[in-house]
């Protein structure tokens, strides 16, 4: 968790301030936007984006440290189904915190602090895809080996294949010539008999 701010806490003494920290981060998990005064908005940005890491995990574990902050199992679901599902791929920078003027009465100033849920832009998906672009070419290229290995078996098997079959075939013409030989040889003697009576 971040260095806590020096000075005086939100709301008077430490368990108000992080019953109130709570309180804030399930209102903003519920409600997806939420408006507040700016120093509690910027106080409840690490303490949920802390949260949906958490929830980004997903195991048990995470969600029972989940649950210890926030106490409604419901929003806790929300969290870990919804949310993290649609931030999975942002690396951090879950809220936005925008500034819309004082209060009325007695000048505050306000702020919406809100879960950023579009995708990311396209800048960044074109990153992210180079990223992945760098990272792809070292495993393609062993597999790129593997299929030129295979290419050259297969016409190896191929070429070995016509040549057996060539000689199979001048193998069979010979037995062909000698099996036809000895039927002429054989006749020709059952011919030599007749001949001599």
């Amino acid at each position: 968790m971040p260095t806590p701010t020096k000075g005086p806490r939100l709301g008077g003494g430490p368990a108000h301030e992080r019953l109130m920290l709570a309180n804030l981060a399930a209102s903003l998990f519920e409600h997806k936007r939420i408006t507040t005064t700016v120093t509690k908005a910027k106080r409840l940005r690490p303490y949920a984006e802390r949260l949906v890491t958490f929830a980004k995990k997903g195991d048990l574990a995470s969600r029972r440290r989940v649950l210890g902050v926030i106490s409604s199992k419901s929003i806790v679901h929300e969290l870990f189904t919804e949310i993290a599902p649609a931030v999975a791929n942002r690396e951090g920078g879950y809220t936005r915190i925008t500034k819309i003027g004082n209060r009325k009465g007695d000048n505050a100033p306000m702020a919406v602090i809100e879960l950023v849920l579009e995708p990311l832009s396209a800048k960044q998906a074109v990153v992210a895809e180079a990223e992945q672009a760098k990272a792809a070419p070292a495993a393609p290229a062993e597999e790129t080996a593997a299929p030129v290995e295979s290419a050259e078996t297969v016409e190896a098997t191929e070429t070995a294949e016509p040549a057996a079959t060539e000689e199979s075939t001048e193998a069979a013409e010979p037995a062909d010539t000698a099996s036809s030989t000895e039927e002429a040889a054989a006749s020709d003697d059952a011919e030599a008999p007749e001949a001599k009576k």
